[in-house]
């Protein structure tokens, strides 16, 4: 059975990556009509390049997704597969009009709570992550918190293969925890075309980049991927969902707390996030993306351990030993360990 479900999940990475691949072969006419990228101040590259290659990636995701709805119970416990399919599709939309031409912050983060709210609603009902709130409060935070992690993604998203190198190791640990039986079965699906898409990708993206992965795929990706952490943390498993993608969220939410107490707008481009850092202090990019790689490996690692281990005071160590190792980088990246 194990072999059976293992085999399984291989095929379907192996097909989300090919897919990808070859399709983002067929959209670069497209993307290099309507969807160039021109240089910046956010930007490290310095020649206009398409962008929207994540449209792939979000075809993989929907073709799973239905497929998981069209063999049965794969949704589990989900409420509403269909309002989780609904926001996939309407924040890759939102991003694709990004991609094309730039929408005002005000519609762009009203139509992101919409998507996040659909996501929310469809978790199981019987899901607490804080049981203390009244639910309506808890339903509340976890849509900010989901709308931040989908911008964090976005802004992240700043240099060749960032995106690979974090959500590859993510997309991989739940997609095991789906085999084992932690997450539904869609979820699993989802990640592993997740994981197949991003390596699809990657060949195209690497250093120095022919297309990038555009709003279309990093708005998704933050949502789809943060939705099935708060089902982990929803599970029993809040240590695993803090150390899955505890370097993006501690750079992005460090770099606007210091920019806040700047006396900046975070809504304002900027090249401050600590891997733009790094490579303002000359830093290869190639140098930059193995660094986080190897920490996300780690944090994997660790965050496996929690959760085949679970014990609290275990959870704690291993949480305390992922910031230390996320911290070591952060400060590599900054010269100063700010």
């Amino acid at each position: 059975m194990i072999a059976w479900a293992v085999t399984w999940a291989l095929l379907v990475a192996l097909a989300a990556a090919v897919v990808t691949y070859r399709l983002i072969i067929a959209l670069m006419p497209i993307l290099r009509r309507y969807a160039m990228a021109r240089p910046n101040v956010r930007t490290v590259h310095t020649d206009p390049t398409p962008q929207g290659a994540g449209l792939a990636i979000v075809t993989c995701l929907v073709v799973a997704w239905v497929a998981v709805g069209l063999i049965g119970p794969g949704h589990g416990e989900i409420a509403s597969p269909l309002a989780v399919l609904v926001a996939i599709v309407g924040l890759a939309a939102v991003g694709a009009c990004d991609d094309v031409r730039p929408l005002p912050v005000g519609p762009r983060l009203a139509l992101q709570f919409l998507a996040t709210m659909l996501l929310v609603s469809a978790l199981p009902e019987s899901m607490r992550l804080l049981p203390i709130l009244p639910a309506t409060v808890e339903s509340a935070l976890l849509v900010f918190g989901l709308v931040w992690f989908i911008n964090l993604t976005n802004f992240m998203d700043g240099i060749d293969w960032m995106t690979v190198v974090e959500f590859v190791p993510i997309s991989l640990v739940l997609a095991i925890l789906s085999l084992a039986g932690i997450l539904p079965i869609a979820a699993g699906f989802a990640a592993l075309a997740l994981l197949g898409g991003l390596i699809g990708f990657a060949p195209h993206n690497q250093h120095v980049a022919r297309v990038f992965l555009g709003d279309v795929g990093s708005l998704t990706i933050g949502g789809i991927v943060g939705w099935m952490l708060i089902l982990v943390a929803g599970g029993g498993h809040l240590a695993a969902a803090l150390l899955l993608p505890m370097y993006h969220v501690a750079d992005a939410t460090i770099t606007l707390i210091n920019r806040v107490r700047a006396g900046k707008s975070p809504a304002e481009p900027h090249m401050t996030h600590y891997y733009q850092q790094a490579y303002h202090k000359s830093m290869p990019v190639p140098a930059i993306t193995d660094r986080v790689l190897a920490l996300n490996i780690a944090l994997g690692a660790l965050a496996l351990a929690s959760v085949f281990l679970a014990t609290w005071p275990l959870d704690i160590l291993l949480v305390a030993t992922g910031a230390g190792f996320t911290a070591l980088v952060l400060r590599s990246f900054s010269g100063s360990g700010a």
